[in-house]
């Protein structure tokens, strides 16, 4: 982000004068322009974050949402067998909520349905938090970049405002340090918000359809307690 560039057309010739984001921000290192140079600071670690909480909460959700189509197949045949402890080893060999839950509700075969059901809830329900950790400091950046951003504006055009107040010559150079961090700094906190904000409602679908397949996986395995034994 402060690495990008932009080309301002020169008046005395045709040549391009290549200016970075820095010297844009920071002209003569007034209190407006230290001010700058940290909000963009802020904005660039925002989007650090925001991407680093979206790939690793993207993973995360992937891995918890795969599972073996014979897993509870093979849970119902070792059950059926009367082999509860083999049931329960399927279940430490697959590392997913589905499985956690199943091997809490065969932790508690003995007990009645409505107890064994509770205790796979509860499973279910520490699952689901750990799903969606990080999500709540996600939908945080994607609403407080605009805002950074927005403050960046006033910020800016109070910069330039002064410097047209204080300067007996007003010309666009004296205004342009001000403008240019409004514009800037509310770009950026427009563009880290919607990414955030996409990137939120990415996961949170994600992590609702691993939701079904746990209750799927929950109502499979309770309607399998049930069922007669021959």
């Amino acid at each position: 982000m402060l690495n990008l560039y932009f080309f301002l057309q020169a008046k005395a010739g045709d040549d391009a004068e290549k200016i970075s984001v820095f010297k844009l921000l920071y002209k003569d290192g007034s209190f407006g322009d230290i001010l700058g140079l940290v909000i963009v600071a802020i904005l660039f670690l925002l989007s650090i974050l925001a991407l680093y909480l979206f790939f690793e909460r993207w993973f995360t959700i992937k891995r918890a949402g795969k599972i073996d189509d014979q897993f509870l197949n093979n849970i119902r045949a070792s059950v059926a067998a009367g082999n509860l402890e083999g049931a329960k080893a399927i279940c430490k060999t697959n590392n997913s909520p589905y499985a956690r839950m199943v091997e809490k509700g065969l932790q508690r075969i003995g007990k009645p349905l409505r107890d064994i059901d509770a205790a796979i809830e509860n499973v279910g329900n520490l699952e689901v938090f750990k799903l969606e950790k990080g999500l709540s400091s996600l939908a945080n950046i994607a609403g407080a970049a605009p805002m950074i951003g927005f403050f960046g504006t006033v910020t800016g055009m109070i910069l330039a405002f002064y410097k047209m107040s204080s300067e007996q010559n007003v010309t666009p150079d004296v205004l342009a340090g001000g403008i240019y961090q409004a514009l800037f700094t509310t770009a950026g906190g427009l563009f880290i918000g919607i990414l955030a904000f996409v990137g939120y409602n990415i996961l949170v679908a994600s992590v609702d359809k691993v939701i079904y397949q746990m209750e799927r996986t929950a109502t499979d395995f309770m309607d399998l307690l049930q069922e007669p034994t021959s």
